[in-house]
């Protein structure tokens, strides 16, 4: 477990109202010991931000929370005619929760080497890549992400790839608190957007890539990557110290431009374009790949026990985060020889009968292409791939995964993903017009397990099963409810049952 010996910080009222800029009506001497968007957290010496959402509107819990000891209220509004306490008004309540979540928990930030790293693909193996190279040059790491936090090597569930700002506060000083000297965190596109990552210090932000995702949110890939940007632009509240870019991506090389013309440091990293770190004569077997690492302090041979070419642009990019903070070439290459990446990225879960058998979160077009291409090329037999999409999410990635699948695979199995509260059929028939471009025949399961099982059952010799999508999770989400299911876990059941 954590030692808990964070000390309890009180800061008075009036200065978090001078930090977010605020207008303050109420008593400024007022004590604040935490910051909280949840109600559910409130308690005495809490400051709440009440943030009207897109399903919950804050406001309704005030009376809730200073019944349960809130000492006052921030909020877009005016502060009501029949309202006692004190109340914050302010322009932006997602802005104010991370300065005012900074200003209570001491800005831990500054006491860290923070590491933010964004882009569609690659967030999360990056992430941990990074991870593992600051614990190899001595620190004590803190790792925000999608697969989970962990704080040294205590792990913490979460909700979120990026928590909510005042949780990141709490979570970074608790870090410190606990002697980590390093933190790692990833950000997406609707944290930036929603201000969860500001008032942070990053000694280092990373991009990895931008392709389609998320439109269903930000509508426009322009909005999208413009969310993505402000990690690197100073929106956040600082500019990143050191800014880590892939210079293949054509976001990738516009950002790298900006960075430059706005006098910020950094590296860029690529495998076709030049670049200060790159990698050459790759070669990949189902157990491992081997490069040639080349960089501004020298080049080095990396031996690593992840699988593919886009595991490789994580390595490098890493590698470059890595540099920008001082860590010495050997102390990074020895780490990616001991990484061995994050759960549900490209697994390998078994070998049985001459057939191997992968998971993977791959629930993007380009993430699902660049899977299929690396089982494509560590197997001399078939691809059986099992995948589908996610229920009222982005509509406009599922036709090109369906391409993708068919394009890429010699046998497709079109199942259920996480249906939520949209039809399956509707899912299925928005996937079906990119499978049917290609002109590949394929199933339709809509029940996972069954799915997973017939493609178990289908396999030779010689073959590789991806079952996409899903990777790490260990839920499924029908309709408003959340189930169990954990694809490794079936896959060793059917598995089972065709040995048995």
């Amino acid at each position: 477990m954590v030692e808990e010996k964070t000390e309890q910080r009180s800061v008075p009222l009036g200065a978090i109202a001078r930090a977010v800029g605020g207008q303050l009506t109420g008593d400024a001497s007022l004590v604040v010991a935490d910051v909280t968007h949840d109600s559910r957290q409130a308690q005495p010496g809490s400051l709440f931000v009440a943030i009207k959402g897109a399903q919950f509107d804050a406001h309704q819990f005030i009376a809730q929370v200073l019944a349960q000891g809130a000492v006052g209220v921030i909020s877009v509004r005016e502060r009501p005619a029949d309202f006692a306490g004190a109340w914050l008004r302010v322009a932006d309540a997602r802005a104010a929760l991370a300065q005012a979540a900074a200003e209570v928990h001491g800005h831990p930030s500054r006491e860290l080497q923070v590491v933010g790293v964004t882009g569609t693909n690659g967030k999360t193996t990056t992430a941990h890549l990074v991870a593992a190279m600051a614990e190899a040059a001595g620190h004590k790491v803190a790792l925000l992400g999608t697969v989970g936090h962990r704080i040294g090597r205590e792990k913490i569930e979460t909700e979120h790839t990026t928590p909510e700002a005042s949780d990141v506060q709490r979570f970074l000083r608790r870090a410190v608190s606990a002697d980590c000297t390093a933190a790692v965190m990833e950000c997406s596109s609707q944290a930036l957007d929603l201000h969860r990552c500001d008032a942070l210090e990053f000694a280092c932000a990373a991009f990895t890539n931008l392709t389609r995702d998320h439109l269903d949110y930000h509508q426009t890939m322009a909005d999208y990557f413009n969310a993505k940007r402000r990690l690197f632009d100073g929106r956040t509240g600082a500019k990143p110290r050191a800014a880590v870019v892939n210079v293949d991506d054509p976001y990738g090389v516009e950002l790298a431009l900006e960075i430059e013309r706005g006098g910020g440091r950094g590296l860029r990293y690529a495998l076709s374009n030049e670049a200060d770190v790159t990698a050459h004569d790759l070669d990949v077997g189902f157990g491992g790949m081997s490069f040639n690492l080349r960089t501004p302090y020298g080049e080095r041979v990396v031996q690593s026990p992840l699988v593919g070419r886009f595991h490789v642009y994580n390595i490098i990019a890493a590698v470059a985060c890595g540099l920008t903070l001082g860590y010495e070439l050997d102390v990074l290459t020895r780490a990616v020889e001991g990484c061995a990446g994050a759960p549900g990225r490209f697994e390998r879960v078994a070998q049985a009968d001459g057939f191997a058998v992968v998971v993977d979160y791959a629930h993007t077009d380009d993430a699902l292409s660049n899977v299929l291409r690396t089982a494509r090329e560590v197997t001399r037999g078939r691809i059986i791939t099992v995948f589908g999409c996610g229920g009222d999410r982005d509509r406009s990635k599922r036709a090109p995964m369906g391409q993708a699948a068919a394009s890429l695979s010699d046998m497709v199995i079109l199942t259920s993903d996480n249906p939520r509260t949209e039809d399956p059929a509707q899912i299925f028939a928005d996937v079906e017009a990119g499978l049917r471009a290609v002109g590949k025949s394929y199933l339709q399961l809509v029940d996972r397990r069954t799915a997973i099982h017939r493609a178990i059952a289908e396999a030779r010799s010689g073959d590789v099963v991806l079952v996409a999508g899903k990777g790490h999770e260990t839920y499924q989400i029908i309709g408003t409810q959340t189930f169990h299911f954990d694809d490794k876990e079936v896959i060793r059941e059917a598995l089972t049952a065709r040995q048995g």
